[in-house]
């Protein structure tokens, strides 16, 4: 089982390479921003707690985030025997903290924690054609990852739409508090010996190839 970190900029393609492990190699994509929002919709007592910050604009405090990321992590042995890709989690020192201790709990380990890399010019390039889905929250590129149907959600045939943090504008700023942010994250996990660069640039394909070249083989998941 493979117990994997993605982290990276906005706009490096993370998500979009923790998605295609999922569905080629059955690997659990677990989203920070879709548990909170599943929680929300559901109103968990954490989603509840969640609720009050976003609706005030506030981030959410770690020991909610913590709270619903060890929650997951419980059922993770029930949903696949692939692993799991923790994507947009840890944010920050502390939280690495908690889930090491959540690991050791367990008696496990990560494997390794990926930092996809890209420069400020590309991100700005990227997050400009970047389309999600309001319902299912799948995210499309004009030009990367086209949906078959201009402007239309492959699943859900629900209009496409251009979120306000990936206007250039707005991407510089979340760029610079990312690397504010996470660059002592990424000294915590480079001397553990589990960091892993990978360059983001190219396409979709051949960062993929990067990926599997980091993290190993993986058996192809059979689809009926």
């Amino acid at each position: 089982m493979k117990r994997l970190v993605f982290l990276g900029p906005p706009g490096a393609g993370k998500g979009t390479q923790a998605n295609k492990l999922s569905e080629r190699y059955g690997l659990l994509q677990i989203s920070t921003g879709d548990i909170l929002r599943e929680a929300v919709q559901q109103a968990t007592p954490l989603g509840v707690q969640a609720q009050r910050y976003i609706s005030s604009g506030t981030l959410v405090p770690d020991e909610i985030v913590i709270g619903l990321i060890g929650e997951r992590l419980k059922k993770t042995s029930d949903q696949s025997n692939a692993g799991y890709i923790l994507d947009g989690f840890p944010r920050t020192v502390p939280q690495a903290e908690a889930l090491d201790k959540m690991l050791q709990n367990e008696r496990v380990s990560l494997d390794k924690v990926l930092s996809f890399s890209l420069g400020e010019t590309e991100l700005i390039r990227r997050l400009s054609g970047r389309r999600s889905c309001p319902s299912c929250h799948r995210i499309y590129h004009t030009e990367f990852n086209p949906p078959r149907k201009a402007g239309v959600c492959d699943r859900c045939q629900v209009a496409l739409v251009m979120r306000e943090d990936d206007k250039p504008e707005t991407v510089r700023e979340r760029f610079k508090v990312y690397h504010r942010q996470t660059e002592p994250l990424l000294d915590y996990y480079r001397k553990k010996g589990l960091l892993i660069e990978v360059n983001a640039g190219g396409s979709m394909e051949e960062v993929m190839k990067r990926v599997l070249q980091t993290i190993g083989d993986l058996p192809v998941v059979s689809k009926v």
